[in-house]
Formats: structure tokens, C-alpha cells, sequence
């Protein structure tokens, strides 16, 4: 995730342009060709400094600047990824959510969602399904979710976001909803299926049905 564009503009460094941020998963090395989400727009890196230094390969978690090849329109919120391993975009989100907030979380509910280092605007289409904590199952359509609870929700974005299952990256994978009014969080979520269907081999003695 791109944290921030440096351009120092400097004599020493007139043309320098680069893009700050931690890794959030894998490696990357000079000369991999890269995709710029959600914008789609693909080009190689040229460099990467670290702590300073120039550097052939790093990896995660360290936090890095990338050089890239061609000049093209990145800023603060992207998502920079490897070009054969580059997740889709969109505006519905599908997710397991645990709600924090005292207010609930209802169908209609306006927020802003914040994915890595991008905040959108998104409102709550849907509540499919809330999990009963005393037997693992699931009550279908509650159309709320109050403090604590734990439930499915689908998200309507207003821009299209590069999200990764909570299951193939947890920094990519995840999310918080805001109150747009008072900036505090309500919800935090985990994109994809995180409730397991029931294996009929299963003995029940572990975990029967969920997997969170």
C-alpha cells in the first residue's frame, strides 16, 4: 500500500520519484514488473531504497521506497502488486465483520471503509447472516449487528478497492468501518469466507463448522 509520493525536487535529486509504504506481503526485486491498482496500470521497478540505501530485493514487513520505470499517476491509498498476482477491484465487498461500536450496524448504514491506506465512502447493502456464540450457528438476515456480535455483511463501495481474502493476506485482506461523522471505529473485517461449511467427516470435536 502506497503510504507516500516523495519528490524532493532537490539539486542533488531533480527527477526522483517514489513510492513509500510497507510490505505488505511477499518480496519485491529490481526488475519485476508490477501492476498499480486500483488503476490497473502496469510498469517495472527501477529501484529500492531502504533505510536510505539502494537495494536489490525486500520483503515483508520492511518499510521501502519503489522506483518505477515509467511516470505514472500513483498517490497515497494504491496498492502496488506483482503483475501476475494482482487481485481483482471492486465496489462489493463480501465479509466476515466483528462489530465494536455501541451503536449497531444496520442494512443502509453509511461509513467510510478503510483498506490499508485508502478511505472510501461505502454503505452497508446487506446483513446475511449473524453467529450465535452459544452453538457456532448462524441466525439468517438479523438486519443488525449490535456490540460484539459477529456476523456476514456485503459492502457497497464508492470506489472500486484491490482486496485480497482475509485467507491469502491478512494486511490486504482486512478492514475497518468508520463513522463518517465522528471518525471512530465500528466494525472490523475480514474479506472472504471465514465461516467454514460443516465437513460431514468431522467428528465435531474441534472447531465443528467455523473456521475464524
Amino acid at each position: 500500500p502506497v503510504q507516500y509520493v516523495i519528490r524532493p525536487q532537490s539539486p542533488e535529486h531533480p527527477d526522483y520519484r517514489g513510492y513509500a509504504g510497507q510490505i505488505a506481503a511477499g518480496a519485491f526485486r529490481v526488475g519485476d514488473e508490477i501492476t498499480v491498482l486500483p488503476s490497473g496500470r502496469s510498469t517495472t521497478i527501477t529501484g529500492i531504497d531502504l533505510l536510505g540505501e539502494p537495494v536489490d530485493v525486500a520483503w515483508t514487513p520492511q518499510s521501502v521506497t519503489l522506483l518505477l520505470a515509467d511516470d505514472i499517476d500513483i498517490s497515497r491509498g494504491d496498492l502496488i502488486v506483482p503483475a501476475e498476482d494482482a487481485p481483482a477491484t471492486t465496489q462489493d465487498l463480501e465479509a466476515t465483520v466483528c462489530h465494536v461500536a455501541d451503536e449497531p450496524l444496520t442494512v443502509g448504514h453509511r461509513v467510510l471503509i478503510k483498506h490499508g491506506t485508502r478511505t472510501v465512502k461505502a454503505i452497508v447493502k446487506d446483513i446475511p447472516s449473524r453467529l450465535t456464540l452459544d452453538d457456532l450457528s448462524l441466525h439468517p438476515h438479523p438486519g443488525r449487528l449490535t456490540a460484539n456480535d459477529i456476523g456476514r455483511v456485503v459492502i457497497r463501495t464508492a470506489e472500486p478497492l484491490p482486496a485480497d481474502t482475509y485467507a491469502a493476506s491478512r494486511r490486504t485482506g482486512s478492514f475497518i468501518l468508520i463513522d463518517p461523522g465522528d471518525g471512530t471505529t465500528l466494525t472490523a473485517g475480514m474479506v472472504g469466507e471465514s465461516f467454514a461449511s460443516p465437513d460431514p467427516a468431522d467428528d465435531g470435536t474441534d472447531d465443528d463448522g467455523w473456521d475464524f
